[in-house]
């Protein structure tokens, strides 16, 4: 992340403890009707306003997105009423054996943002929830209380529950809950069927039906759901054999017929920074930030504010809001010192006590952290003074995308801009693993499609030769492999043969720009910086360093399905200008 781009969330802080600041100074004016529906949901509103210190800025964004939906549409108060006092009625696994909780503020708050916002015709207006929290905060309980209200109270007669998750046993722990709620009502088994994996009426009152399915279940047509659960959807994976997002997106394309349809995703950050759930979060956090306008949707994200710290009991506090109530108050300082004892244990607190995406800091060569220091908003073809530069590529025909570096050099201060491009075919997106994720680059910017099943090498062609207008190419340096199309039309250029030359991917021919990658990006002031994509974070986060027997190092994937092709392409280019200096 730039700093321009803190800056930003650091003003829209600002701007929401303001506008929260001002609402509570009226005494929640035009919102009373809403708040007084219990006095849980008015001192959780109350407290976001009056203390923002102690919530993060998602948190206050949603109590503000919440404030402007009640003002625009009808509030069912009774409703809210029901859900609550069922949920407070009923039995959940507990320490001491199945008992009923007194909801939490925040959990008052979930389900007055779910439920009580109507449209015109009556139905639900909020039809995607997602409730990212830390571990131990009780979601996945809760949620199977929600579901439960669904399967015999609230829903449809023929209403249609599905609990999902990326592997069996997460999805058998929310399912495995409302089983035992069912049973726990129902207890002579009078009107209910408990199987394994499916709960049905015995009798014609309902229709109604619960199901535990996985991303590898092999049967799910016909289906017509109501509410779907997505437990840890955040650990669902893009892969060779399966897409994460496969199943949620079944069963979410088979609501049509429903009036009330609804979705939760429950989960808490992961190691799995390229899986579908987390650019499903950006388009939500876009959301919260008023980028995009979609009033369907309802997020209650805990995680901390830029600035935080992580040793900060502040901090533990902002994220988990259930510290002192279901979590025991010394639990989190216990917890950060075992993170100090290794690289394993640190990433496990972040992802699942303070809710920040992250991955093993001691298994990659640059953490996102090191990573986003070199992330720079220039741009290149804004650049003045024909800099020296080297462009590099490396070519993919139809599997993966393809990546053109341009290393620009500054000889007052010996620095680097690197720009990278990143291409790849359009009807190669269709079964592919990270088709997603693809996706999601492509529709903000970062990845250029082209048109067809293979690479177009002439699109390739006709953006660096538009930059030659501007840069003083120094070489084209090029992994030979699939080359061959691109180097005969570079070739054409004036000049053209001689600058082309292919780069040797030998360990050998890494060892001097991955030193000196190393040399210039782990200063306190880096002296190389790369464009504002993310994918060049991907990259370089993607990469383990390997040694070969002449302690020769060159970038390596950490996993089979983490692409590091840009930060290859980098490595060229600073390889070829550090030469050129030397040489010249």
């Amino acid at each position: 992340m730039t700093e321009e781009s803190k800056k930003r969330l650091r003003s829209l802080k600002d701007e929401v403890t303001a506008r929260l600041d001002e609402i509570a100074a009226s005494g929640y004016d035009g919102y009373r009707h809403a708040l007084d529906t219990d006095e849980r949901l008015y001192a959780y509103a109350d407290d976001v306003c009056m203390h923002p210190e102690g919530h993060n800025l998602y948190e206050q964004l949603m109590l503000a997105r919440f404030f402007d939906l009640v003002s625009r549409y009808e509030w069912k108060q009774k409703r809210v009423r029901n859900r609550i006092r069922f949920l407070e009625k009923i039995r959940f696994s507990g320490l001491n054996g199945r008992q009923s909780y007194r909801l939490t503020n925040s959990q008052c708050f979930i389900v007055a943002g779910i439920y009580g916002l109507s449209m015109q015709d009556g139905s639900r207006l909020i039809r995607d929830a997602y409730i990212e929290v830390p571990r131990k905060y009780g979601k996945t309980t809760f949620t199977a209380g929600l579901a439960a209200g669904e399967l015999m109270v609230f829903g449809d007669d023929n209403a249609q529950v599905f609990v999902g998750a990326n592997s069996y046993d997460q999805a058998k722990i929310c399912f495995d809950e409302i089983r035992n709620i069912v049973r726990d009502v129902d207890s002579d088994e009078r009107y209910t069927r408990v199987n394994r994996e499916k709960i049905t009426f015995k009798t014609d009152v309902r229709n109604a039906y619960a199901q535990c399915l996985t991303a590898n279940a092999k049967t799910k047509d016909g289906l017509n759901a109501s509410l779907v659960i997505m437990d840890e959807y955040s650990q669902a994976r893009n892969t060779k054999t399966k897409n994460g997002a496969d199943l949620k997106n079944v069963l979410t394309s088979s609501m049509g017929v429903r009036k009330n349809p609804l979705t939760i995703v429950i989960t808490t950050a992961s190691e799995v920074i390229d899986g579908p759930y987390i650019h499903e979060l950006e388009g939500v956090l876009a959301i919260l930030r008023g980028e995009v306008v979609n009033d369907r949707v309802f997020a209650l994200i805990f995680m901390p504010d830029i600035d935080d710290r992580e040793d900060d009991p502040k901090t533990w506090h902002k994220v988990q809001p259930h510290l002192g109530i279901t979590v025991q108050e010394n639990y989190y300082e216990i917890e950060w010192q075992r993170a100090q004892l290794s690289a394993e244990n640190m990433m496990n607190f972040r992802t699942k006590q303070l809710n920040i995406f992250a991955i093993n800091d001691a298994k990659v060569w640059f953490s996102p952290k090191d990573a986003n220091r070199l992330v720079s908003d220039f741009n290149i073809d804004l650049v003045n003074g024909r800099p020296l530069t080297a462009v590099t590529f490396d070519l993919s025909v139809h599997d993966d995308f393809s990546a053109v570096s341009y290393t620009l050099y500054n000889g007052r201060d010996k620095s680097f801009l690197c720009h990278t491009d990143y291409y790849f075919p359009e009807e190669a997106l269709e079964g592919h693993p990270n088709r997603e994720l693809y996706l999601y680059w492509h529709r903000n910017g970062y990845l250029k499609l082209c048109k067809g099943k293979v690479i177009d090498v002439r699109m390739i062609a006709e953006d660096i030769i538009r930059r030659t207008k501007t840069l003083t190419i120094i070489r084209f340096g090029y992994d030979a492999y699939k080359a061959q199309d691109l180097v005969n039309i570079l070739g054409t250029l004036p000049g053209g043969r001689e600058a082309l030359h292919p780069y040797s991917q030998t360990y050998g021919s890494f060892n001097l720009p991955v030193e000196s990658f190393e040399m210039l990006a782990l200063r306190d002031e880096p002296l190389i910086h790369f464009n504002d994509n993310p994918i060049n974070v991907y990259c370089l986060t993607n990469c383990k360093i390997d040694k070969d027997n002449l302690e020769n190092k060159k970038p390596i994937k950490v996993s089979e399905n983490r692409k590091i092709d840009g930060t290859i392409t980098m490595l060229m280019g600073l390889g070829i200008l550090f030469s050129y200096e030397r040489n010249g």
